[in-house]
């Protein structure tokens, strides 16, 4: 009796879990030019829903969408540069990985560099008002220290 119950908790469990879905895109091209267009242009653009990742590395539903929108374009003879040109007028520079230079997106490229700098500056400043610091606490430290010999009775004799 046993045996069957547990024969039927694990029929139950492989029915509550449902199948596993893989989601596997196969894609076939007339050329290995065509190919290698493809991979290059999703391994070159950004998921806007990931936003750190490819159209390659990405699982996101709208990826799935751009790499088959891609897959039709490079099948349709569509230049590398066309597909680019069209992905950036529809998304804008942000689906691009490298963004050119331009009023735009000079946050993206100075961006990092303008924070370094200020990280710079607050790690200077930081560092002086310590060492100034530093340098009070050891006066203090020997005022304190001369106090303590008198307070004892040391004499200077017996600690040398």
């Amino acid at each position: 009796m046993t045996r069957i119950a547990g024969l039927l908790l694990s029929f139950l469990f492989l029915l509550v879990a449902g199948p596993a879905e893989a989601d596997i895109e196969i894609h076939r091209f007339d050329d290995p030019q065509q190919e290698a267009t493809y991979k290059q242009l999703i391994y070159e653009l950004r998921c806007l829903v990931c936003q750190n990742q490819n159209l390659a590395d990405s699982h996101a539903d709208l990826a799935k969408d751009l790499r088959e929108e891609i897959y039709e374009m490079v099948r349709a003879g569509k230049s590398r540069q066309e597909i680019i040109e069209f992905m950036v007028q529809r998304y804008g520079d942000f689906v691009l990985y490298r963004p050119p230079v331009k009023t735009e997106t000079l946050p993206l490229w100075a961006g990092p560099f303008v924070l370094l700098l200020i990280a710079l500056v607050v790690f200077v400043i930081i560092v002086r008002r310590r060492s100034g610091r530093g340098e009070a606490t050891r006066v203090i430290d020997a005022a304190a220290r001369e106090k303590a010999r008198r307070l004892l009775g040391e004499s200077d004799r017996e600690t040398s």
